[in-house]
């Protein structure tokens, strides 16, 4: 599968993988809430331990395979170059005005305000301890972001379409970590507060927002695809050490208030 076929139906594809994300994701969480049933509600684990330690080894080690490529212009970055020039050449503009429309759910400024909404409501309804890990998974992946670019210092793709411009490195995506932790941390919170019959609907929705957003910015040429690829890697390490570690903290309280 080359980077003209792929570019050539960019938009089935995108579909597709969303749609499988989706359908994966459904299936994942009905496997869960199986095995779940009939445990107690107070040790009832959202992220087992076990879960958290082989996601973040696995995902930092794809991030780190694909930043030893990018380091040393590798195989793959031959690919990140073929697609994003046949992805200029191939992508319909009224498309791209619609996928630029999409892509603002995880600009900096709208990430930046609602998790500052966030984080205000769980103090407000006194969620300390959950609003101070939600701050902190926030604000630690745009540390991280930002100190991954600044050491790789890579140039962005060309792109002619004036619909998204962009002026920061390239590696990772920002926006595709950016969204995993935001929307992946906040599926959490929410799955923590809401009541069961909505935890399917806001794990669906999570996945389906991360889904667009990342791969908004490969079909924008504003980002190479191993870009998203590592910011997806690193996002998902970070928002699962988070989780986990919110996760871990929620069920030792529950087991002091039931002794």
């Amino acid at each position: 599968m080359d980077a003209e076929w792929i570019s050539r139906h960019a938009l089935s594809i995108w579909a597709v993988l969303l749609a499988l994300a989706l359908v994966g994701t459904d299936l994942a969480w009905r496997r869960a809430v199986r095995r779940r049933e009939g445990q107690d509600a107070a040790a009832r684990r959202l992220l087992r331990p076990v879960t958290v330690i082989a996601v973040v080894v696995a995902t930092l080690t794809i991030a780190a395979a694909i930043a030893v490529e990018v380091r040393e212009a590798a195989g793959l970055t031959v690919f990140d170059a073929a697609l994003a020039q046949d992805l200029r050449s191939n992508m319909p503009l009224p498309a791209l005005r619609v996928i630029a429309l999409l892509t603002h759910a995880g600009d900096p400024l709208v990430v930046g305000v609602a998790t500052l909404i966030v984080f205000v409501a769980l103090l407000w309804r006194r969620h300390v301890r959950l609003a101070a890990m939600w701050i902190a998974a926030l604000v630690g992946t745009a540390l991280i972001n930002s100190a991954l670019k600044a050491w790789f210092q890579r140039e962005r793709p060309l792109h002619d379409h004036g619909f998204i411009i962009e002026r920061s490195y390239s590696f990772p995506s920002g926006h595709a970590s950016g969204s995993m932790v935001f929307y992946g941390m906040l599926a959490y919170v929410l799955l923590v507060l809401a009541p069961p019959r909505w935890h399917r609907a806001i794990v669906v929705a999570a996945v389906a927002m991360i889904t667009l957003v990342g791969i908004s910015r490969i079909l924008l040429q504003v980002h190479y695809f191993s870009d998203v690829m590592a910011g997806y890697a690193t996002g998902l390490a970070w928002v699962t050490l988070c989780a986990g570690s919110a996760e871990y903290v929620r069920l030792r309280e529950g087991r002091r208030a039931t002794t």
